[in-house]
Order: C-alpha cells, then sequence, then structure tokens
C-alpha cells in the first residue's frame, strides 16, 4: 500500500469527539471496545486521514480538504465542544534528558465544584497511573480570575516518550477534550531530526520529488497492537480508531473458498474520474456471481460494466467519484470475498499568489488569492500556524468561487506577520505590515485640588480613537463603584467619586501603541478627624490592672496633624515614661504600661493641622479582682444541708459583681471542694450532700468580669444534725375517768444525732390550743395524761426531739373520749400452754399468760380446784398479764391450774395442764420363766412409780456368775417379758432390768434372785404354745386439737393423732356439720396423724372444728376453736412482736374510726 504523507507540525489536530452519554451505551448494551469497532459506518474515509479523502498520483498518496462547507461546519461543532478549555495544552519538542511542561486551563465561573481532568497518551494510556519520577500531574486555582490550571511536567524525557498525547476534561454533561504532539531529540545531534513540515512544503511545490512508497495498510495489519499509536504518529494518521477498524475488516483471514479460486485484492485506489477494475476467478464457471456495494446489490449500467471470460468474473467502475469510495464485495454461491476501495481527488494549485500589504492600526485588511477549483478546500496559516476561524476569532474568511479572501477586521501590531495560503497542491505567502497613525494631543491633562469628598475628573482628549490606560503613581488605576473610567471617540476621562486623601497622587494617560503620556496631578486636602468608632458609646476604655493599655485612635487629616495628649491640664509627652504617647500618621496611640487603679480617668486628645483642630475625650477605667468576701454565717442547719448568708465584698474591682463560688471541707480535712460550677447570683446558698454529724466549714470567692477574687475567711465550724423521723403506733393504752394512758413506738429513724425525749401534746377538741403534758423530756414510749375533766374529748399527738429540734408529730387518729370504759376481759392463752406443759423435777417454770380488761381486772388463780399455796408458787400480776413462777419444779407442782379474769360482772377462765416428771423406778419383780437350751424367758411387773410419765421401754442386762461384770443385751424394749439367747453353754447368769420413760432410765434396776444355768446336756425343748394376739382396738386419739389462731388470707391447718384397729374412718366437721367436697379444705391422713388443711381463710371461717373417727369397735370425737384474726396489718403487728391485746386495741380503734374500710 502507499505511504500517507505525514501530517504538518504546525497543523492543529481536531478535538476529539465527545465520548457518547452513557446511558445510550447501556440501552445498547455494547462494551467500549465493541463501539470502537463499529463506530465508522461501511462507506467511511480510510483511516488515519480523518476528514480527508485519499488520491493516489504516482504511487503518492496526497492530503485532499473536504469541500469548505464541510470544513466550517465541522469547525463550528469544534468550537461549541470547546466550552471548557480557556488555554489548551500545545505542542512541543524536547532533548532527551530535559523537562517540559505542558498547560491546560479551564474557566470555573459557571461550574459549582471542580472539573475532571485526564492525561493520555495515544487513545487509551491513562497517564494518572504513570505519575511518579519521570511523570507529574499539577493543579491549581486562581480565586481572582476563577481558572484552573493543570499542568503535566515530563522529567528528563526519553525517546520512547514521543507521540501524541490527549487531555479530556468533563464536568457534569460537559466535555471537552485536545490532542497535543511531543517530540523527543537526540541531545547528541547526531541523529538527524525529519522535518515533517518541510518535507510537506516540498511535496506540495515539487511535484516532481516523490518519496519512497510505504504501505501503511501492510505496516499495521503486521504490527503489534502496543505499536499502533507510535505508526499513527509517525504517518499523520489522526483516525486511528476508524483505520483499525477498516484494519480490522481486512485482515480477517479468508478460508479457502470451494467457490473462488482467486479472491479480490484486500483494497483498490483510483484517483476521482478514472477508471478501477475488480477480478476474481470462479472454480466453477457454472456459478452465479452477484457484486454489492455497501450491502446493496450492482445492476449492470454505463457506470457499472460486467465481463466474463472463462472462469473470470470482471467489474469495471467508470467516472469515479467520491460516493464510490466504500466497501465491495462478491458473492458465489453461499460463499463471499470483500475489498475496500479508496478514491482520490486531483490536487489544488494556486493560481493567483498572495501579495504583500502594509495597514495601519485599526484598519480592515484583505489578503485574496485564487485557486483552480470552485470550493475548494483551502488552508490560512499565519507564521506557520494554521488560522481557525470561528465566532470568537478576528479572522474571517470569504470563499467566492475560485477566489479564497482572509479578512482582518480592526488590525493591530500584533497581525503583523507572514500569511500563506496552501491547497493540496501548491502554496502562496504574503507579508502584512501594519503601523500606527501618527498621534496628537488636542487636549492635555491638567493638575487639580480637590476638597475631600468632593468629585475628581481628569479629562483629555487626542486625534485618534484609541484606547489607552489610566495610572496612579505608576500603577493601573482599577475600576470600581466610585472610580469609572469612561472612553467616548477620541475623549478619555477619569472621574473619581467622593474624593478620599488616598485618591491624592500622580496620575498618567497612557494611548495604548504609542510612546505619550499625559501627567496630572492630583492634590486633596481635609481638617483633622479623630476617629472613635471602636470605642463604647461613651468613649470608655477598660483594662484590668497590671495589664498594658495601648489605646490606638485612628486620626486623619490631610496633611498629617499634630496630635497631644493630656490628663487634668497635664501634658503627656512622648518619651520612655510608664504612661507616654506615640503618633504614627494614621493614628495617635496612649500607652500606660503595668496599668494601676489610680490611672483611671479622662483623657484628652487635641489634633491640629492647617486645615482645622479636633478634640476628644476618653475615659479610661482600670479594672481589678475583687476584694475577698467577709466570712459567711450559717444560719440554719438540717440532716445534710445547711442555709449560709454573706455580705458582698467592700470593693468590687470596678466590674460589677456577676457571682459567687462557694467551697466547703470538713472541719478535719484541709482539702476544700467547690460545691458550684454555675456562678450563685444570690448572698445566700444551700449547700447540701454533707453527712450527718461531721463538722464543716464554708468559703465564699467573688467574681466579676476580670476574675475571681481571694476566698474569704472560713465561716464558724458547723455540724449537720437531722430531727428524727415521727414516733410511730400511737395507740390508747387506757381511760379512766381523769386520765388517758397513752402508747407509741420509737421513730423508725432516729440518725446521728440521736433520740433526747419525747413531748406528749393534746388540745381539747374545738380548739387548736395544744397543751404539753410532760413538763420533762420522757424517755419511756408510755405516759399518762392527768387531770382531765370527765366525758371530755381530747386530740393526742406525740413528737421526738434530740439536738437537732422536734420531729414531726404522730397525731392519734380519733378524739379520745376521757370516760372510764369497761372492756370484758379476755385471756390470750399462748399455743405452746394449750397443751399439756411438761417440765422435769428441778427445772424452773416460767409461764406469762396475756390478758386483756378494763378497768384492770381482778385475777385468781387455783390448782385442781383449790387455792394456790403461794410459798411453793409465785404469781406475779400486771396489767396486760400474770405469771407463773416455780424455781424448782417438784412432782407435786403437777396438776391443772385454773385462770380466772374478772372485770366487773364479767368473768373469763381458762385452764393450763403442767406436768412434773421424774425418772421412774425399777420393775417391782423379775423371775426367770424358763431356761432351755442357749435360751432364757424372764417376766417382770412394770414399777410401782413411773416417775409422772408413761413407762416407754426397758433396758435388760445380763451378768456371768463367776465376774459379775453387766452386758445390756436388749434397749428400749416395750413389753415385760422377753427371751435371752446365744448364752454361753456351761456359764451360769443374773439378770436385771431398768425402767425407762421420756426422763431417762431409772436409778435402780430389779435383779433375778436365781440365776440360769445353762446346761451343758441338752434338753428337749418345747416349743411354748401362744394365744394369738388380739390387736383389735377401739379409736382413741393419741395427741388432740388444740384450739389456733389463724391469719386472714394464709393457710392454716388443724392437725390431730388417732390409732385404731381395724384403721378408722376420719370425719371432719365445722360446727357440727360435716365438710363434704368442699374446696376450701384439703384432708390428709398419714400413719395416724390427721390433718385439716385450710385455704386463705376469712373471718367467716372461724369457728368450732370436730375430728371423728369411726371403727367397729367404737366413735371418738375430739373438738378444737379456730379464731381467724384480720389481715395483714394484724399479722404484720405480730411479727414485730406487739402483743394480741395491744393489736386488738388497735385494729378495734381502726375499725371505729374507718367503719367503711374494715
Amino acid at each position: 500500500m502507499p505511504e500517507p504523507t505525514k501530517k504538518e507540525e504546525n497543523e492543529v489536530p481536531a478535538p476529539a469527539p465527545p465520548p457518547e452519554e452513557p446511558s445510550k451505551g447501556k440501552e445498547a448494551g455494547t462494551t467500549p471496545a465493541k463501539d470502537e469497532e463499529e463506530v465508522s459506518p461501511p462507506s467511511a474515509l480510510p483511516p488515519g486521514l480523518g476528514s480527508r479523502a485519499l488520491e493516489r498520483k504516482d504511487s503518492d498518496w496526497t492530503l485532499v480538504e473536504p469541500p469548505p462547507g464541510e470544513e466550517q461546519a465541522k469547525q463550528n461543532a469544534n468550537s461549541q465542544l470547546s466550552i471548557l478549555f480557556v488555554e489548551k495544552p500545545q505542542g512541543g519538542t524536547v532533548k532527551v534528558g530535559e523537562d517540559i511542561t505542558f498547560i491546560a486551563k479551564v474557566q470555573a465561573e459557571d461550574l459549582l465544584r471542580k472539573p475532571t481532568i485526564k492525561w493520555f497518551k495515544g487513545k487509551w494510556m491513562d497517564l494518572a497511573s504513570k505519575a511518579g519520577k519521570h511523570l507529574q500531574l499539577k493543579e491549581s486555582f486562581e480565586r481572582h480570575s476563577r481558572v484552573y490550571t493543570f499542568e503535566m511536567q515530563i522529567i528528563k524525557a526519553k525517546e520512547n516518550f514521543a507521540g501524541n498525547y490527549r487531555c479530556e476534561v468533563t464536568y457534569k454533561d460537559k466535555f471537552d477534550s485536545c490532542s497535543f504532539d511531543l517530540e523527543v531529540r537526540e541531545s547528541t545531534g547526531t541523529t538527524p531530526n525529519i522535518d515533517i513540515r518541510s518535507a510537506f512544503k516540498r511535496r506540495e511545490v515539487k511535484q516532481q520529488e516523490e518519496e519512497p512508497q510505504v504501505d501503511v495498510w501492510e505496516l499495521l495489519k503486521n504490527a503489534k497492537p502496543s505499536e499502533y499509536e507510535k505508526i499513527a504518529f509517525q504517518y499523520g494518521i489522526t483516525d486511528l480508531r476508524g483505520m483499525l477498524k477498516r484494519l480490522k475488516r481486512m485482515r480477517r483471514e479468508e478460508k479457502k473458498s470451494a467457490a473462488f479460486a482467486k479472491i479480490l485484492d484486500p483494497a483498490y485506489q483510483v484517483d476521482k474520474g478514472g477508471r478501477v477494475r475488480f477480478v476474481v476467478e470462479l472454480a466453477d464457471p457454472k456459478l452465479e456471481v452477484k457484486w454489492y456495494k455497501n450491502g446493496q446489490e450492482i445492476r449492470p449500467s454505463t457506470k457499472y460494466i460486467f465481463e466474463h471470460k472463462g472462469c473470470q468474473r470482471i467489474l469495471f467502475i467508470n467516472n469515479c467519484q467520491m460516493t464510490d469510495d466504500s466497501e465491495y464485495y462478491v458473492t458465489a454461491g453461499d460463499e463471499k470475498c470483500s475489498t475496500e476501495l479508496f478514491v482520490r481527488e486531483p490536487p489544488i494549485m494556486v493560481t493567483k499568489q498572495l501579495e504583500d500589504t502594509t495597514a495601519y492600526c485599526g484598519e480592515r485588511v484583505e489578503l485574496e488569492c485564487e485557486v483552480s477549483e470552485d470550493d475548494a478546500n483551502v488552508k490560512w496559516f499565519k507564521n506557520g500556524e494554521e488560522i481557525i476561524p470561528g465566532p470568537k476569532s478576528r479572522y474571517r474568511i470569504r470563499v467566492e468561487g475560485k477566489k479564497h479572501i482572509l479578512i482582518i477586521e480592526g488590525a493591530t501590531k500584533a497581525d503583523s506577520a507572514e500569511y500563506s495560503v496552501m491547497t493540496t497542491g501548491g502554496q502562496s505567502s504574503a507579508k502584512l505590515t501594519v503601523d500606527l497613525k501618527p498621534l496628537k494631543v488636542l487636549t492635555p491633562l491638567t493638575d487639580q485640588t480637590v476638597n475631600l469628598g468632593k468629585e475628581i475628573c481628569l479629562k483629555c482628549e487626542i486625534s485618534e480613537n484609541i484606547p489607552g490606560k489610566w495610572t496612579k503613581n505608576g500603577l493601573p488605576v482599577q475600576e470600581s463603584d466610585r472610580l469609572k473610567v469612561v472612553h467616548k471617540g477620541r475623549i478619555h476621562k477619569l472621574v473619581i467619586a467622593n474624593a478620599l486623601t488616598e485618591d491624592e497622587g500622580d496620575y498618567v494617560f497612557a494611548p495604548d501603541a504609542y510612546n505619550i503620556t499625559l501627567p496630572a496631578k492630583v492634590h486633596v486636602i481635609d481638617p483633622p478627624k479623630i476617629i472613635l468608632d471602636g470605642l463604647d458609646a461613651d468613649n470608655t476604655v477598660t483594662v484590668i490592672a497590671g495589664n498594658k493599655l495601648r489605646l490606638e485612635i485612628p486620626i486623619s487629616g490631610e496633611p498629617p496633624p499634630k496630635a497631644m495628649w493630656s490628663r487634668a491640664d497635664k501634658a503627656i509627652m512622648e518619651g520612655s515614661g510608664r504612661i507616654r504617647t506615640e503618633s504614627y500618621p494614621d493614628s495617635s496611640t496612649l500607652v500606660i504600661d503595668v496599668a494601676e487603679r489610680d490611672d483611671s480617668g479622662v483623657y484628652h486628645i487635641n489634633l491640629k493641622n492647617e486645615a482645622g483642630e479636633a478634640h476628644a475625650s476618653i475615659k479610661v477605667k482600670v479594672v481589678d479582682f475583687p476584694d475577698p468576701p467577709v466570712a459567711p454565717t450559717v444560719t440554719e442547719v438540717g440532716d445534710d444541708w445547711c442555709i449560709m448568708n454573706w455580705e458582698p465584698p467592700a470593693y468590687d474591682g470596678g466590674s460589677p459583681i456577676l457571682g459567687y463560688f462557694i467551697e466547703r471541707k470538713k472541719k478535719q480535712s484541709s482539702r476544700w471542694m467547690r460545691l458550684n460550677f454555675d456562678l450563685c447570683k444570690e448572698t445566700t446558698f444551700e449547700p447540701k450532700k454533707m453527712i450527718e454529724g461531721v463538722a464543716y466549714e464554708v468559703r465564699i470567692f467573688a467574681v466579676n468580669a476580670i476574675g475571681i477574687s481571694k476566698p474569704s475567711m472560713p465561716s464558724r465550724p458547723f455540724v449537720p444534725l437531722a430531727v428524727t423521723s415521727p414516733p410511730t403506733l400511737l395507740t390508747v393504752d387506757s381511760v379512766t375517768d381523769t386520765t388517758v394512758t397513752m402508747r407509741w413506738r420509737p421513730p423508725d429513724h432516729i440518725g446521728a444525732a440521736g433520740l433526747d425525749g419525747y413531748v406528749l401534746e393534746y388540745c381539747f377538741e374545738g380548739t387548736e390550743d395544744w397543751i404539753v403534758a410532760n413538763k420533762d423530756l420522757i424517755d419511756k414510749t408510755k405516759f399518762t395524761i392527768t387531770g382531765l375533766p370527765t366525758d371530755a374529748k381530747i386530740f393526742v399527738r406525740v413528737k421526738a426531739v434530740n439536738a437537732a429540734g422536734a420531729s414531726e408529730p404522730k397525731y392519734y387518729s380519733q378524739p379520745i373520749l376521757v370516760k372510764e370504759v369497761i372492756e370484758p376481759p379476755k385471756i390470750r392463752i399462748p399455743r405452746h400452754l394449750k397443751q399439756t406443759y411438761i417440765r422435769r423435777v428441778g427445772e424452773a417454770v416460767n409461764l406469762v399468760i396475756p390478758f386483756q380488761g378494763k378497768p384492770r381486772p381482778e385475777l385468781t388463780w387455783k390448782k385442781d380446784g383449790a387455792e394456790i399455796d403461794k410459798n411453793q408458787i409465785n404469781i406475779r400480776n400486771s396489767e396486760t398479764d400474770t405469771i407463773i413462777f416455780i424455781r424448782k419444779a417438784e412432782r407435786s407442782h403437777s396438776g391443772k391450774y385454773d385462770l380466772q379474769v374478772k372485770v366487773d360482772k364479767f368473768v373469763e377462765t381458762a385452764s393450763i395442764d403442767i406436768q412434773i416428771i421424774d425418772r421412774p423406778g425399777p420393775p417391782q419383780t423379775v423371775k426367770i420363766e424358763d431356761v432351755w437350751g442357749e435360751n432364757v424367758a424372764l417376766t417382770w411387773t412394770p414399777p410401782k412409780d413411773d416417775g409422772n410419765a408413761a413407762i416407754t421401754g426397758y433396758t435388760i442386762q445380763k451378768a456371768d456368775k463367776k465376774s459379775m461384770e453387766w452386758f445390756t443385751v436388749i434397749e428400749h424394749y416395750h413389753r415385760t417379758s422377753a427371751t435371752i439367747t446365744e448364752l454361753v453353754i456351761g456359764n451360769e447368769y443374773y439378770f436385771r432390768v431398768f425402767s425407762e420413760n421420756m426422763c431417762g432410765l431409772s436409778e435402780d434396776a430389779t435383779m433375778t434372785k436365781e440365776s440360769a444355768v445353762i446346761a451343758k446336756d441338752g434338753k428337749i425343748y418345747k416349743n411354748p404354745v401362744y394365744e394369738d394376739f388380739d390387736f383389735s382396738e377401739a379409736p382413741m386419739f393419741t395427741q388432740p386439737l388444740v384450739n389456733t389462731y389463724a391469719i386472714a388470707g394464709y393457710n392454716a391447718t388443724l392437725n390431730c393423732s388417732v390409732r385404731g384397729n381395724p384403721k378408722p374412718k376420719i370425719t371432719w366437721m365445722k360446727n357440727k356439720v360435716a365438710i363434704v367436697d368442699d374446696p376450701r379444705y384439703r384432708m390428709f391422713s398419714n400413719q395416724g396423724v390427721c390433718t385439716l388443711e385450710i385455704r386463705k381463710p376469712s373471718p367467716y371461717d372461724g369457728g368450732t372444728y370436730c375430728c371423728k373417727a369411726v371403727n367397729d369397735l367404737g366413735t371418738v370425737e375430739i373438738e378444737c376453736k379456730l379464731e381467724v384474726k384480720g389481715g395483714l396489718s394484724f399479722c404484720r403487728l405480730l411479727l414485730q412482736g406487739v402483743p394480741p391485746n395491744i393489736i386488738d386495741s388497735y385494729l378495734r380503734d381502726l375499725h371505729s374510726s374507718n367503719p367503711e374500710e374494715y
């Protein structure tokens, strides 16, 4: 294939097309690689030439421009795409080992965030991942002009760095890109560089000089993919994507065809208007052949001619035009072969050369030439750089048939250059010289003196309508809302509204492009002013004592005024004293080193210049830490709190007191603890969370805006103490016609102050005057109020008193009638006394039987119906109970004790069984009934004295007559006869028996009078004949029922034990009515123990319960009383150890006060 000519060095590459939108790519469902392959249509131009067409002439490839209309449309499209770059990176040349930097700038005025920029080498290599030793990417942002600058710096370039580079910038839906080339040359200079531009020009001018033929297609087909970029850059291929697409179609290996003996060549080339010949050779001449162009079948015509020569099939295409540049293929049966046809236009020649031109600045310049063809594609260059016209360009190109005109509007000196025009077949150049017109000053600038705040207007007029620049003191003048630069025709004005002192200076107007200046001086005068905007409304300055005051007062005036400071008509001079002044052009400063309280006062400042005078007064206030407050006073103390007061400090430091900090510590400790972290605004405070009984001290800190004062002196030590809680369970113990006795319990909480005593108070119904019943504190929890009128009603309350004071009173719930009330007597036998009370001889007996009754009841004790011998039994009676005390019990003290309690006509009796037991006596007689073999049968009679307790068993011992050492044979034996076995034959034995009851064995034993000899010769033993023992027995209760108290809501049980044979049937009854199928009762019987469980009884369940046992031999019954007490109150009080009589009185009082609740 022929080699395409290389692109010129100064040619600006066309911008890369923007990438397709991601949404379209997703809808198509194809990958980017696939898009690259299918992006060019079948009729696309040959790859590597972009929008140019290739035309063959003398085996050379030359560049032919598209029609001007297409080029202009493409340039307009490119100008629309370049919406982000304000400066694109330009190609460059660098020697091996040197550095080069490429710069791209993006305008950020309409961007909300930084755009995304990418640098590529070739088409695919992203350089962001290659940054390092030889490549650095930098970016910066200039806030004033709002321009992002992106730099790519190549360090110590190498030969393989050469190639085509691309810069892409994106922001949301906006996209812009540009390409540039990098050429790396040998530093030694031994290898000559190829000047592509000069080679191109030589080919254009001297058509006879031909370059060696290079087949680019063969190079690409045989090259590796990694070398595509290098080949494309070397031979000026810009549309690499389209070229690779067509190359891929050409590189497809044709399969060995059975239909074609010879296929078409991969590509054909022809000049525009020429004739091309396609030839294929068939393996079978009978096959039908069809020709296609871009997929459409070709029909014979004057343009398309078909020939058949044997097996050859030939297609001629006459008068080839650019529309014939496309893909062709031929089919034979089911097989086909294809080729590419490239049509090249003839070169365009320059028929009229450009002419050198001279013009003045501002004039319109037209450069004109003519070419050989109408509407030919022509490129214009300025100093070798292509001119690309556009909406923002100063250059316009007008085409009139074969005439091409370059128009420059408003020429400037910068337009002076060498301009050239280039076609595919030639070029022409000419020089343009732009000079300035002579300039005259018609009206010069004049010096001005302006008062401050007035308008300044500098005006001049020149002979030409050209722009110029204004400077002030050598610096450019910047326009603002106050400063305006006006240019109308030949008149130039500088207008400054509201003149300021900084507007004074030397102003110069310099017309552009001329070495002429128009100067003027502006002088602004201003009377002196003192600026006190930074001070308070009353011009007060506050400084902390000990700090340095540097009071800088801005001043103004033109010329600069002289400042004088004074205090109390005494001038303050400049110097090195503690109080001094300092003068500056725009301010005057008062300096006070180490401010003191005496420095407070009014300071005066006076300004004076030729325009006038100014005066001001400034008040200086020196503030300090406040003095410490006086020691606080503790006015009231509680259990863990106190109330403290204090006075503000005498001196507040010149600043109002903002609040106080309070600290406390234990008297024995040295560690103070801060009590408040927020300032206390008041002069009173209540510390809390102190330990009762521990001595504390408190102190105060005063706080103002300057800081915290020293601490005050500590307060006098104080001890937090708390009164006790109120006494509890205040009840009426007794009432007479003139007295009321109250009883209560100590407080639940006493505290560290302890309890000193109680105060009992009362008041009569209808009054609120409480009378103290006891003048002195009492320690006991019972007190009798005396001297009360009969039938009066009083209210009673009691207080607990300690060092902290009296507690809250405990009130009796209802008024008490002062009148003796008869309360029927009631004896409360303890549960353990409801059964027989058993004690051993010599033990002490101490029985306490509580009772109730008012007035104090009369008590009578009897034993077995007779009066009690008070010499043997001690009886002690109190108001609530009676005690029987026997120091050493004897068996004679056993018996039934009857107690009678009598109040007026009411009598209550109760009985107590006391059993005093002792060891039993020995059995009366012990006999040997029979001796046989190794056995001896013994019988004995029970002892005469059972020790006042049932005999529980016997102990039998034996002794050999020879040694008379006793050994126990049987223990706890219940019968009065026994058989002793396993005796030694030939020995002679004596036997003795001990009696036993619940106190133990008898002291003595009864021994057999005769001995039993175990004979050696055996005797014939006759088994005794025993009658069957009759175990039948009528029912009998071995453990009776006992009267029981039950608590309402808690399960109660009644227990007894019975024996009998046959087993008796048990029946439970309540109030003589049998209990049958009642879920509130559960009945058990186990080993003769009978139990009745009453589930959660109520007062209704109280009554007489009876257990009845029946068998064939008889019937027996036993009864007991069950009394159900009310609720949790009774249970709780009983568990606390309160006597039942007091509980009954308390519950009756509650019932009478709140009958609806009970």
